[in-house]
């Protein structure tokens, strides 16, 4: 779903028994803000292609270091490297799983053929 030669440290935790809001965060790092604006531009892209979904929330800050995409069920947080280090929003949700890319692909095709 991310364009990997632009995401970085690829995260996805399980919030859903730690939290109302969600049920996962995808965290993933760029080098440039330009590149944080593409990849956020690719993963709406993306999702919109293979579920029919545009984000209910998309936001960034104000020098663009920080894109937020809110698909209520998933938020996925596009950071420029530096502010993910500075905010380490790993650290803060550390009581939340972690689930590696593979198994995350995985259920995402099985939610891809689930909604043919």
């Amino acid at each position: 779903m991310m364009d990997n030669k632009l995401a970085k440290d690829i995260v996805i935790l399980d919030i859903s028994n730690v939290s109302i809001m969600a049920d996962y965060f995808v965290i993933c790092s760029a080098e440039t803000t330009t590149q944080v604006r593409a990849l956020s531009s690719s993963i709406r892209e993306k999702v919109k292609e293979l579920f029919g979904r545009i984000p209910a929330g998309d936001e960034s800050d104000a020098r663009n270091r920080w894109n937020l995409l809110d698909y209520g069920d998933v938020i996925v947080h596009v950071l420029h490297r530096e502010e993910r280090e500075f905010y380490a929003i790993e650290k803060f949700w550390s009581h939340a799983c972690t689930i590696d890319e593979e198994t995350w692909m995985q259920e995402s095709e099985d939610m891809k053929d689930q909604l043919r």
